[in-house]
């Protein structure tokens, strides 16, 4: 009972701090507009086999940003598939720090269950130093995030392969986190799965026990940063979300995300999404996977998830390197 009751006391807790971090901020009173980009642009694709493992082909690709530069990331696609037919078209985020290469073992499980997935690595993945500068820099990258996750899906949907009625994205940790700002101006998927995410990276940055990075910079500093980085606060974001379901993921004994952030997050959406707490670290695993192919599944229409011996890197020898 007092663990039943200390569940409902955090939720609430959560709950009225995800509004009051929303506040009186409308949608129409977002600054949106800041993550918009033309989609006449070219792409400029360019792309190769890197191999092929496990009957998926992953490839490398990079794209031209809108934001300057290029996006670069991995795309998997099944090797065997009826000639014709439409696939469902997943985008997936990494976490912080990482790149597209670290969540490959979920991409790869995904493609193998018979969706074409796009995994981008974050800006900060395509430069040296750390992945939070705690400078106006970090709010950039942020922005450029969102355009070339919006571009990803551009990708996807130009393909003849994939089913534009069919799209998904899945993010983790950060990538989550980033997902729920990607909510409010990407209406084409139809589902977004957000495992172990936050509000952002002012709410992490601010929670207990991570203020040590904040408290050590300057007054001054600070609060330039805080000033570039809260108008784009993910959580100030997800409840324009129209139309997509959600399936949250969130862990009881997480070291990185407390479960205030994760209920305020989840209470954040406009409507009543799944929500799925296991008695685990930040990593989850194979339990989480296997949720996620089951949620895509009823959801996207990929294969149902089957025995875990079954999956694709399910052994550290089928794994990618």
């Amino acid at each position: 009972m007092r663990a039943v009751l200390l569940a409902v006391s955090l939720a609430a807790f959560g709950i009225a701090r995800g509004t009051a971090q929303i506040g009186a901020h409308s949608c129409s009173s977002l600054p949106l507009a800041t993550f918009s980009y033309d989609r006449a642009l070219p792409l400029d694709l360019r792309d190769s086999v890197a191999k092929t493992q496990d009957g998926v082909e992953i490839h490398a690709i990079s794209f031209a940003s809108p934001r300057g530069g290029r996006a670069t990331g991995l795309l998997f696609v099944p090797q065997k598939h009826v000639p014709g037919v439409r696939l469902p078209g997943l985008v997936m985020q990494h976490g912080m720090p990482g790149k597209a290469e670290y969540v490959s073992w979920v991409s790869g499980n995904i493609a193998h269950h018979g969706a074409i997935v796009v995994a981008l690595d974050a800006p900060f993945a395509r430069r040296a130093g750390d992945p939070v500068t705690f400078t106006p820099q970090d709010s950039a990258e942020q922005v450029q995030l969102i355009v070339d996750l919006q571009r990803a899906f551009d990708l996807l949907i130009g393909r003849p392969d994939v089913d534009v009625g069919r799209l998904a994205f899945v993010g983790r940790s950060y990538g989550a986190a980033m997902g729920g700002l990607l909510a409010a101006v990407e209406h084409r998927p139809r589902t977004y799965v957000l495992t172990v995410g936050d509000g952002g990276l002012v709410t992490h940055y601010s929670a207990a026990g991570h203020r040590a990075a904040l408290d050590s910079l300057s007054s001054e500093r600070r609060e330039r940063w805080l000033a570039a980085m809260r108008p784009i606060e993910p959580i100030r974001y997800i409840g324009c979300a129209t139309g997509a379901s959600f399936f949250f993921q969130a862990a009881r004994r997480d070291e990185l995300v407390t479960m205030t952030d994760a209920v305020a997050l989840q209470r954040a959406v406009p409507k009543p999404a799944k929500v799925r707490w296991y008695d685990l670290d930040h990593n989850l695993g194979w339990p989480a996977i296997m949720d996620e192919l089951d949620w895509l599944h009823r959801t996207s229409g990929t294969a149902p998830a089957g025995a875990r011996a079954d999956m694709w890197c399910a052994t550290k020898e089928r794994c990618p390197e």
